[in-house]
């Protein structure tokens, strides 16, 4: 397949033109990243998002990794000179990789098998007589006699025959049509079983001691959880399919004259290939194709996640104490300013075994007082309601006019980001138990630019996330995490080496210069002083200056996303509307023009810019220096408690989405254990993805249904409550 082909099958998969994908694989062979051919060079690829490029990326990456691997059978078979005219063509025109090693199957050099041993016995030209089915008189042992060889251990017409017989199956095991046809009756109608290795075991696993379901049904969390089960030693699990329909199918493709003396020894010759070579190489194919699948979704279903979590709208402007609970060592406390300078920090105690609760209220107080706190950040760990509840307390005992709320924070990570370099690069003088607390208060304050310092693993919005393709994960957090942090922009003076090294173009070594460049020279005035940090050079400056913000410099399109190379026609722009300063005023001829599609078209043309650019920095100047996070929902901040025997079945409450996988979300709703909506119940009409209806961070309210307070279980629904987001 040339690269002319390529760009065609790609185009034709995706449902785009063939323009967009040529220019999007030309852009990402220059070096340039992901998030600036999105943002900065739309009128090349047709306005494609980063998910879009992505798909290109993905899908002409595996053309290619075929088109080597096809190269290499080519060569092999060649050199076994078995290389005819049909064969290339077929291995030129395969489009997928398991049909390309089917049809290498036959040729594909092998470990010495039944039927190798046979061939070296000098059985191949039995083997060919009884496939050609062209033998009508006699019986198979008189035409078997022949190879007789006790130098060879061939004593009987009968060993003969056997011998012949597996080489017989491994030639049909090795038909790749065979194949194909028997994988895709498998799976369409084989059924995945698995049962318990020991029915008396308690485990998490029950539900599947005695299960089935079909393999073309099953869904992707079902198949990591059997997976896990099976690699505990705890379930055994199996294909099983029609094995008389299989049969059917190689016999109506292999036996062409049933008249020939060999038929018997030819369906014998089938059930073997099938049984011992065919049906196991299958299962093991659908197996693995099943869990590539379940990973594939489950990697989504963390990335889509961590997305929502990542974009979460910041705390701005709010002083928050920051609380990471715990039992035998306390909870840590640490209070931070609305620039997230760390202020105070230190350790109460007020649950078992000291309790010294009343103390700790004490001291929560005065810091609260000393440091005019706004808010207070719980994390959701070991002790986490028992936390709240001290803390509701004391929010209801603080004078009226001392306006404190608190809210519950993910904390996941956050003894990660405790002991790692970035954090005692941070607080070198701070013992690893007393950083937890300031992350967790950070992360309320802005989540994007404190999650990043944490391994994205470690975050916990995952599903399965330690039993799928740990390099395929890492590869599409990262992605997220890039795409994320470009999306939303830093500001070059305060970012720290974590959020900088996300930035397109960027290097942990080149973010590092930036921070050393600060420590020595101050803080950046232009995009341009960029260019003096070592590393920076013209193709590093150019796919990150967009991204980095500078509010109060000397160039105020500096604190845009208007990339430099746009402030010439951005300049003139502004000098048409007769806008000075981009700060004031202007505001609603932008928007109006905004509005104008035909002034819009007649504008770039003279402007000698695409549309898209000029829509962007239209939208720039409208809103000079904003954070698209800035839209988003607040998070809930509460003030009082609830436990869960206070719920009763029917109540309606306000939650918050912790996470969401495939088949349902988890939603804090203010008591110890996080609830449960079903996929069921989020509608009132048939839902395929939860996360068309719900993103981590999204508040909802929900109806209680069903509460196990013995197992801390509760059901909930949003049935006739809320409509699907948009």
């Amino acid at each position: 397949m040339t690269e002319s082909q390529m760009l065609e099958y790609v185009a034709t998969q995706l449902r785009l033109s063939q323009s967009q994908v040529r220019n999007t694989i030309q852009l990402l062979d220059e070096d340039n990243t992901v998030p600036f051919i999105a943002r900065y060079r739309k009128e090349r690829t047709g306005e494609l998002n980063e998910d879009q490029i992505r798909d290109i990326q993905h899908h002409f990456n595996y053309l290619r990794t075929l088109e080597k691997r096809k190269d290499t059978i080519l060569k092999s078979i060649g050199e076994q000179g078995k290389l005819t005219p049909e064969l290339k063509g077929k291995i030129e025109n395969c489009t997928v990789l398991q049909d390309l090693e089917d049809i290498y199957l036959p040729y594909k050099p092998k470990k010495r098998t039944r039927a190798t041993i046979a061939r070296e016995k000098g059985l191949q030209s039995l083997a060919d007589l009884i496939l050609a089915q062209q033998t009508f008189e006699g019986k198979p042992e008189d035409y078997a006699e022949k190879f007789i060889n006790p130098g060879k251990e061939i004593d009987t017409s009968e060993e003969a025959l056997a011998g012949a017989g597996d080489i017989v199956a491994e030639n049909i095991a090795d038909n790749a049509d065979i194949r194909k046809n028997i994988r895709e009756t498998v799976f369409k109608s084989g059924l995945i079983i698995t049962t318990a290795r020991d029915e008396s075991r308690s485990s998490v696993y029950e539900m599947y001691y005695d299960y089935s379901e079909p393999v073309s049904k099953i869904p992707s969390h079902r198949i990591l959880a059997i997976n896990r089960g099976e690699k505990e030693n705890i379930l055994k699990v199996k294909i099983d399919s029609d094995a008389d329909r299989a049969l059917e199918i190689i016999q109506k493709k292999i036996i062409k004259n049933r008249d020939s003396i060999f038929t018997s020894l030819l369906i014998q010759s089938i059930e073997d290939a099938y049984k011992r070579l065919i049906f196991p190489a299958i299962e093991r194919e659908i197996r693995n194709t099943l869990t590539e699948t379940a990973e594939e979704q489950a990697i989504r279903v963390f990335a889509t996640n961590l997305k929502n979590l990542l974009l979460q709208a910041p705390v701005n402007n709010k002083v928050i104490m920051g609380i990471d609970p715990g039992f035998r060592t306390g909870s840590k406390v640490a209070v931070i300013d609305p620039t997230g300078k760390y202020l105070e920090g230190t350790t109460i105690y007020p649950h078992p075994p000291q309790n010294q609760f009343f103390e700790a209220k004490q001291i929560l107080t005065r810091m609260i007082e000393r440091h005019h706190v706004d808010i207070i950040a719980i994390g959701n760990g070991t002790a986490s309601r028992e936390t709240e509840f001290l803390v509701a307390e004391l929010i209801g005992e603080l004078p009226e006019e001392t306006s404190v709320s608190y809210i519950i924070v993910n904390e996941a990570g956050a003894s990660v980001y405790s002991a790692s370099k970035v954090a005692q690069e941070e607080f070198p003088d701070l013992d690893a138990s007393m950083r937890g607390n300031i992350s967790i208060a950070r992360r309320l304050l802005d989540p994007l630019a404190e999650l990043v310092k944490i391994d994205p693993k470690s975050i916990g919005v995952g599903q399965y996330q330690h039993d799928v393709n740990q390099k395929k994960l890492h590869e599409s957090l990262h992605a997220v995490v890039e795409d994320c942090v470009n999306q939303v922009g830093v500001n070059l003076n305060t970012a720290s080496k974590s959020l900088l090294t996300y930035i397109s173009g960027l290097t942990s070594r080149t973010a590092e210069n930036i921070v050393k460049y600060r420590e020595e020279n101050g803080r950046f005035n232009s995009r341009e002083e960029l260019k003096k940090v070592a590393g920076i050079g013209i193709n590093s400056y150019e796919q990150a200056a967009g991204f980095l913000r500078i509010p109060d410099g000397n160039n105020p399109l500096d604190n845009t996303s208007i990339h430099p190379e746009s402030y010439d026609a951005t300049n003139a722009l502004l000098k048409k509307l007769r806008i000075d300063d981009i700060n004031q005023g202007g505001k609603a001829i932008i928007s109006q023009i905004r509005k104008n599609r035909t002034e819009i078209r007649h504008l770039a043309e003279e402007l000698r810019i695409g549309e898209p650019t000029l829509r962007d920095i239209l939208e720039n100047l409208e809103k000079p220096g904003r954070d698209p996070r800035e839209d988003l929902p607040k998070p809930l901040f509460k003030s009082n408690i609830l436990k869960i025997e206070d719920l009763r079945e029917g109540m309606i409450l306000k939650g918050t989405v912790r996470n969401v996988v495939d088949f349902g979300a988890f939603v804090d709703i203010g008591v110890k254990q996080d609830g449960l909506v079903h996929i069921s119940q989020m509608g009132d009409r048939f839902i395929k993805d939860p996360h068309k209806i719900l993103a981590v961070g999204d508040i909802i309210d929900v109806k209680i249904i069903s509460i196990d307070a013995d197992r801390g279980r509760i059901g909930l629904s949003m049935k006739g409550i809320i409509r699907e987001k948009s």
